[in-house]
């Protein structure tokens, strides 16, 4: 469902060390919002609900609730380091669009809605 790659794996691994919590796993999800209609949101946590996918990858525990999945199916993420700051990437097979930023996007359902005539 998720592509995770070693380089971002990797990167997020050194992150949850320095958290020093033995129970947190890393959350990926998508909230209304953001310029584009939907945005990405990656963070750790230690509350997983019934209804959540759950995956391994790389020794990497993820987990994406219900309805964000539909959204994330084929969804890679790496972490490119440019040596200036560098960051997570976010590719979407089901964005027809997305900001300038790469944090947020529209998917084809979303698009076919905007192009409704209002009925005002």
């Amino acid at each position: 469902m998720i592509t995770i790659s070693e380089t971002a794996s990797d990167k997020i691994k050194e992150m949850l060390q320095a958290e020093e919590a033995d129970n947190l796993f890393l959350r990926i999800g998508v909230k209304s919002g953001g310029c584009s209609g939907f945005s990405y949101g990656m963070g750790f946590d230690d509350n997983q609900e019934e209804s959540d996918k759950v995956m391994e990858i790389h020794g990497l525990k993820v987990v994406v609730d219900e309805e964000s999945a539909k959204y994330l199916y084929g969804v890679e993420i790496d972490f490119q380091d440019t040596g200036i700051g560098g960051g997570f990437t976010i590719q979407n097979p089901n964005a027809v669009a997305s900001c300038g930023c790469g944090q947020s996007f529209r998917t084809k359902e979303e698009d076919a809605v905007l192009a409704q005539p209002c009925e005002d």
